[in-house]
């Protein structure tokens, strides 16, 4: 009999939400001791929870969470956790992993590419390109011009497994940069300067491009408000790639209507899928990209080596890496 059950709940309709044949088969020859249940349909997920002491999914409904008598962890195949974080799980004792480490050199990447794209204004060519339009004169016209990022500021929002790659990248490309977190004096390698949030409107103000690598937390939620999009330099680009709610959409749409900064590059939105109807899709100074910036093949190969990795703390009874502290929310 298995002494310990590990609960696989994903199947969603998107492939990359759910674990491939040879992830299971992988987890059963390296980990005889453990049952692995795999919930193929949501009305199989209570089936495959009894009993279980491990879960790996992305989010844990409370009805389910009452279910769950036996559960010890949680592997969040997300970076970001605020989905898990409601009261009643909260005050449990069950441990709460991400996937920063799988995540956050991928998203990293994301971001950097967004803010190349908008320096070099690659959303305009492309759209002349669309039309068979020799441009050049075109865009060098626009507002901002194309731009150096050597030399230039970036402010990066968060320093945990995503943002601290931005900045690793950021300063690769001799960028100036900025780090913002909740506890400035464990510093940071990547940045050349780190304040706390008390000093987030001084950072925006010196700022060429904000990047928001944050977790949602009841601090950050509309992090970026009407009133902070004053402070950005009309010549500045917003990146987020963290949570869409860290942004006041309607603010943000409004200031860039208002020419209060330079233009966006959005990853995440308040609401997924972005509507139809959103005005953020017909501005020109706006690059989207549909919660893309986590994709990549080997994504599951990525999963599969920290979860292995922290499995073995587990069944030795060994403290786990990437636990989150569920009342901080990171």
């Amino acid at each position: 009999m298995a002494q310990h059950k590990i609960a696989i709940l994903l199947h969603d309709e998107f492939e990359m939400w759910r674990p491939p044949a040879w992830f299971v088969e992988k987890l059963r020859a390296e980990f005889p001791q453990a049952e692995i249940a795999c919930s193929t349909q949501k009305r199989d997920d209570e089936q495959a929870l009894e009993g279980a002491d491990v879960m790996i999914g992305w989010s844990l409904p409370p009805e389910q969470l009452r279910a769950a008598k036996s559960l010890r962890w949680i592997y969040s195949i997300t970076a970001a956790v605020d989905q898990f974080l409601y009261a009643e799980f909260i005050s449990t004792d069950i441990a709460l992993t991400n996937a920063g480490n799988v995540h956050g050199p991928v998203v990293a990447e994301h971001a950097i590419a967004m803010l190349l794209a908008l320096a070099k204004r690659l959303p305009s060519a492309v759209r002349y390109q669309d039309r068979r339009k020799w441009a050049m004169e075109a865009i060098w016209n626009e507002q901002p011009r194309p731009r150096e990022v050597r030399g230039a500021t970036m402010v990066v929002v968060g320093l945990g497994s995503i943002g601290a790659d931005v900045a690793s990248m950021a300063a690769a490309l001799k960028m100036h940069v900025i780090g913002v977190r909740e506890h400035p004096e464990r510093g940071a390698a990547e940045a050349h300067e780190v304040v706390g949030y008390n000093a987030l409107d001084n950072a925006i103000a010196r700022a060429d491009f904000v990047v928001l690598a944050a977790p949602l937390t009841p601090r950050t939620r509309h992090l970026i408000d009407a009133r902070r999009l004053q402070i950005f330099k009309p010549s500045a680009f917003l990146i987020n790639v963290s949570r869409g709610s860290l942004v006041d959409e309607a603010a943000l749409v409004k200031a860039l209507r208002d020419r209060r900064l330079a233009g966006a590059a959005l990853d995440v939105f308040e609401e997924e899928p972005l509507s139809r109807w959103s005005p953020l899709w017909k501005m020109p100074q706006v690059l989207i990209t549909p919660h893309t910036a986590f994709l990549t093949e080997n994504v599951w190969q990525r999963h599969y080596e920290v979860f292995a990795a922290n499995l073995k703390r587990y069944l030795a009874g060994q403290p786990l890496e990437n636990v989150i502290d569920k009342k901080r929310g990171y």
